[in-house]
């Protein structure tokens, strides 16, 4: 929990934290010892600090304080897949969600209670929009999961890639999701390389920019349709950002031949997934270098979307294949917990029991 008045140390950013060092005259390398002992070492109290010293220690108990989420609950899906259910100091409660696969574990963390972007087919967005998360609420989804599934470890154990595509859209939280994406890469912390991290957006295109001239980083868009009226429908982000603005930022985003902007596109049956949808998508695609990922829709009892035929989503996979498009399925993990895409909402205490 966080001591109100108090200096959250998880919250702020090397910078932050030398400077507030500075404030009562310690040293700026202060600051990486701190970080060492929060993300390394992964200390939730102060006075485990153990080469700071003991007067040192117990100023910053008085000034400072180290928050930290409380798991409620653990689900276990059939594939493996793991969902946490976090609650926040001010009783708000979060989902994150951990996904192996081969070699790589990978974790989505959430960026807001809820969501205000709209998007049809996504139930964080029915429960509606509740507060953006705080740099230190997103850090700590690491460090919680990271301490449950290797408790004792150092760092963040064995996790290998972080997603931001669980609750809410990132680039609607930008300034607390930049300082977080700056905490998870520090060399004397986490560790993470910009190769392991990927932000997901809806494609508030101005933001793109944004993202792309602050920090390093994969990105990943949710397409779902290639022509403005459809995506209107399904994504009322369309209507203020459509396609050709979305494009033209996606083209200003600084990719490389190793990390490409990838472009998630949902198939619902009989609504994006027919060969003439194929073809709009290539032609918005034309020769701009990305990866494509096709997701056969997550059926859910609240949303009125089906999942393709089998047919359709190889027809429609086949002929992005055949105009030399790299493109792959990929499978949803955790649906029988309500963890795959487009599931992920905030639950009520009285229904995490």
């Amino acid at each position: 929990m966080q001591e109100s008045g108090k200096i959250n140390l998880k919250g702020l950013t090397r910078q932050e934290l030398a400077g507030h060092l500075a404030g009562i005259g310690k040293e700026r390398y202060r600051a990486d010892q701190i970080i060492r002992w929060l993300y390394r070492q992964r200390v939730s109290e102060i006075a485990r600090m153990s080469n700071l010293s003991r007067s040192f220690r117990e100023h910053l108990q008085e000034v400072a304080c180290i928050s930290q989420i409380e798991c409620l609950r653990e689900q276990l899906a059939q594939d493996g897949t793991r969902k946490f259910l976090f609650q926040l100091n001010d009783g708000h409660t979060i989902e994150t969600v951990l996904i192996g696969d081969k070699s790589r574990l990978t974790l989505c963390l959430s960026t807001q209670v809820g969501c205000r972007m709209g998007c049809s087919f996504c139930l964080t967005g029915k429960s509606g929009f509740e507060r953006d998360l705080k740099a230190a609420e997103i850090v700590d989804q690491v460090l919680q999961v990271a301490d449950i599934i290797d408790p004792g470890g150092s760092s963040r154990g064995v996790l290998t890639n972080i997603v931001l595509m669980g609750m809410g859209e990132p680039l609607d939280n930008l300034e607390e999701v930049i300082k977080a994406l700056e905490i998870l890469k520090y060399d004397n912390g986490l560790q993470f390389s910009s190769r392991r991290i990927t932000l997901s957006t809806c494609g508030l295109a101005p933001k793109i920019i944004e993202l792309g001239q602050r920090m390093e980083v994969s990105l990943a868009i949710s397409l779902n349709a290639a022509d403005d009226a459809l995506r209107s429908r399904l994504m009322p982000v369309n209507r203020r950002h459509n396609l050709a603005a979305l494009m033209a930022a996606c083209r200003s985003f600084p990719y490389t031949k190793h990390r490409l902007v990838t472009f998630e596109y949902i198939l619902f049956a009989g609504l994006n997934d027919s060969l003439d949808d194929a073809r709009r998508l290539v032609k918005l695609i034309g020769s701009f270098p990305t990866k494509i990922n096709l997701i056969p829709f997550n059926e859910h009892p609240e949303l009125p979307f089906k999942k393709p035929q089998q047919k359709q989503i190889t027809d429609f996979l086949e002929y992005l294949q055949s105009h030399n498009l790299t493109v792959m399925t990929r499978r949803s993990k955790g649906a029988d917990i309500s963890a795959a895409c487009g599931q992920l909402r905030e639950a009520g205490i009285e229904k995490s029991q």
